[in-house]
This record gives structure tokens, sequence and C-alpha cells, in this order.
């Protein structure tokens, strides 16, 4: 990574992951960020469709060009989730954890509040990472009125402070995060252990959708590549390396 970013900001855009994707494949330096005040084609994992008022959000997608193996491409969004999580808590003081695999919550008496989602997509040579975009979108300001028209569960740093956030300020210590933290990812350091730290979804009893199955059990842990290890109730143990995750009661 560059010392400095190259962002190209849009008013509109279908998805900012789209966009930066066609100019990775045409030889975008690593470094580049797109990011768009609205989104009309968002999306998220499974094709999801990523809902954000215009206006309202930090809508951004960051080209990744590391020395990975496939295997590892996870570490490129763990990094992204910590140094979001760290913007976020740094400007506002709203404490935020982690939900595997990639959404950023906001711990509540019944279970979590969506604040954030992420989206990585990647380009392959055998199994060498050639490039890798790493989407994000924050829930900013959107009022609490209109929260709950995005999803069910969502929530945005608005709602949950009472306060607007300045996004430019947000976008810049983001960025900022991601720079240090993927410097210490080229020197060899994983960011694994504290992005495990930061899962609640660790220790919980949960049902995990997976691959067309459906599990259900206690995450007991994670690993390097970001696999959940479930502890099934039938006392299997599965590794997953994505799905969707929902908080069930303790037997």
């Amino acid at each position: 990574m560059t010392n400095s970013f190259m962002v190209i900001s849009l008013p509109r855009t279908g998805s900012t992951n789209d966009v930066l994707k066609e100019l990775a494949a045409t030889g975008a330096p690593e470094g580049t960020v797109v990011i768009a005040d609205e989104q009309t084609a968002g999306r998220g994992r499974f094709d999801r469709r990523w809902l954000a008022p215009p206006g309202t959000c930090l809508l951004l997608s960051i080209l990744f060009r590391p020395s990975l193996p496939a295997s590892q491409v996870s570490h490129l969004t763990m990094l992204t989730a910590l140094a979001a999580t760290d913007a976020i808590e740094t400007l506002t003081g709203l404490k935020v954890a982690l939900k595997w695999p990639n959404d950023l919550i906001v711990p509540a008496a019944t279970g979590w509040r969506k604040l954030a989602g992420m989206l990585t997509e990647t380009s392959f040579a055998g199994q060498e990472v050639t490039w890798a975009v790493v989407g994000i979108g924050i829930n900013v300001n959107v009022p609490p009125a209109a929260v709950t028209e995005l999803a069910a569960d969502a929530t945005s740093i608005l709602a949950e402070t009472g306060q607007e956030t300045d996004r430019a300020a947000l976008l810049q210590h983001l960025l900022a995060g991601v720079e240090r933290r993927y410097a210490r990812l080229r020197a060899g350091e994983t960011p694994c252990a504290e992005w495990a730290s930061r899962l609640a979804t660790l220790g919980q009893r949960v049902q995990v959708d997976a691959s067309g199955e459906r599990y259900s059990g206690t995450a007991e842990a994670v690993d390097e590549d970001g696999a959940l290890l479930l502890r099934t109730d039938d006392g299997h143990l599965r590794r997953l390396l994505a799905g969707d995750v929902t908080l069930l009661r303790p037997l």
C-alpha cells in the first residue's frame, strides 16, 4: 500500500465494488479507493441488496494487490473490519463488536444490531491472489426512523449516539487504520488473534446457515483462515468458511 490512497469519489453509482473490480482488471494500482454518496445496486454477501439512503452512509471499496495465498485472503477483510471498528470508536465513542464472518455490530440486550457489512471479492492466479476488492458499507447518519426500513436488525451511528458523524473524518480515520494494519500484514503480522478477540459470536450458541445446510451449536473459535469452528449440538466440530449466523437461546 502506498503512503496515500487514490480516492475516486462518485455522487452515485451502482456498486463501488463493481466499479473498482473493473479498474482492478485494467491495472489500477493498489490503494485505489472508490467511494459513493449513493449506491443503486449495492449488495452484501450472497448477492443480497444493501440499502442505504443517499448521503447518509459511508460506502467504499479498497483495492489490494497482496502477496497472499488464496487461503489467507480473509486477512484483508479482518484488517479492514478492525480499522473500521477503531475509526468508529475513536470518533464517536460507540462500542462496536464484530459478528462472524464480516459484520460490524452493536451489542444489544436481545442480541446485536448491525451497523456495517463487508464484501470481499478477489481474482486469483493459481493459488495466489492477484487483487482483492474489500467493500464496506457503514450506516452513519441514517435517522432512527429510517433504520428499520434497511433491515429489522439494522442500526446506525446516529441512532445509537444521537449525534451526526462527519463522514469525511470517518473515512480518513478508516483509511489510516487500513494502511497501518496492512503494513503489519505485509511484515508478517496476522490480524487473526485481534479479530477473534472482538468477535461477539464466539462462546455463543448460534444457528449457522452454510452451503444449503443448517447447523446449531456453540461457536467455539476461529482458525487462522477465519473459518468458524462450531461445536454442533450432536458433539461434532465443524469448520465453516462462510455462513449466516443468528443467536439461539442456551439449551
